[in-house]
């Protein structure tokens, strides 16, 4: 009866990509709620003028991190650029993966860690690198290689970048207008203080917790994301046991990596502080999930 309680790779992906849409639309429906309350409480040209700073401010940031985030990540961890000479079991066990799932072939490197980890970073498959650790060559057999590689490819192959962009871009507008909307009002004239002032007190209400429940949103955004690429590895090895013997070297490990940018945390292969509240799922969650697989 084992047989029939197996989860089928292509369910999982489905069902984590159905519930990141639901959890962006949660963002979303913050974002109207938000600024419906800011053109209560004010005039609504000045909601207008809220939005419009609020998009500029969000879009540049973003747009910026969006075209570099490879760069940035990679420069920030020190890591070098391999060739197959020099790596070659590695290398070709991406080049096989590539080819078992249709994805071109990333640029490569290694930073410097004795820790098992790595992350993917890149605007598009075309645009991509990978990135391991020494201490991922060092410890981990072929098999359980190909699971944290093939993890990374599903994080490029499912455009995770883009779409960890755009809800950044989202959150980062709730941020923007609850500060402006709280900030303006060492601007408002007394003759005001009536006006609409049931709204001006939601609004600051909203505005002081908009930024922190969707930040948690966009951190379960980031963990439905981690299911996918966990099923996305499956899915190009057909071998949930070398992903599972990988995730168990870390779980042994249980040292954080204090080299590791937290800004960049979110990119690796699971999370280099061991934080509860973090963008990764529990270690034991995930292994739990591709042992049914």
């Amino acid at each position: 009866m084992e047989k029939y309680r197996r989860t089928d790779f292509r369910d999982q992906i489905s069902r984590n990509k159905w519930k990141s849409v639901i959890l962006m639309f949660v963002i979303f429906v913050v974002i109207i709620f938000l600024g419906y309350v800011i053109s209560y409480a004010f005039d609504p040209i000045y909601f207008f003028v809220i939005m419009f700073f609020s998009v500029i401010i969000s879009f540049s940031y973003i747009l910026f991190s969006y075209y570099n985030s490879d760069k940035i990540a990679l420069a920030s961890v020190g890591a070098k650029k391999i060739t197959r000479e020099n790596h070659k079991q590695y290398y070709d066990v991406v080049e096989g993966l590539c080819i078992a799932s249709g994805l071109p072939m990333p640029s490569l490197y290694v930073m410097p860690s004795s820790q098992i980890n790595a992350f993917a970073s890149g605007r598009n498959p075309e645009h991509s690198v990978v990135c391991v650790t020494e201490g991922t060559l060092e410890k981990l057999d072929k098999k359980e290689l190909e699971g944290v590689i093939a993890h990374e490819l599903g994080h490029i192959g499912s455009y995770d970048i883009r779409y960890m962009t755009l809800v950044a871009v989202m959150v980062g507008m709730i941020a923007i207008m609850s500060e402006l909307f709280l900030r303006s009002f060492r601007f408002r004239s007394r003759s005001d203080d009536k006006k609409g002032s049931i709204f001006i007190l939601i609004g600051i209400i909203l505005a002081i917790l908009a930024p922190i429940v969707v930040y948690f949103v966009q951190m379960a955004i980031s963990r439905k994301r981690e299911y996918v690429a966990d099923a996305s590895a499956v899915k190009f090895t057909r071998y949930p046991p070398g992903l599972i013997g990988a995730l168990k070297k870390i779980k042994q490990e249980d040292q954080p990596d204090k080299r590791i940018n937290k800004a960049i945390a979110p990119l690796f292969f699971t999370n280099p502080f061991g934080e509860l509240a973090s963008t990764h799922p529990p270690i034991e969650k995930r292994i739990a999930i591709l042992e049914k697989m």
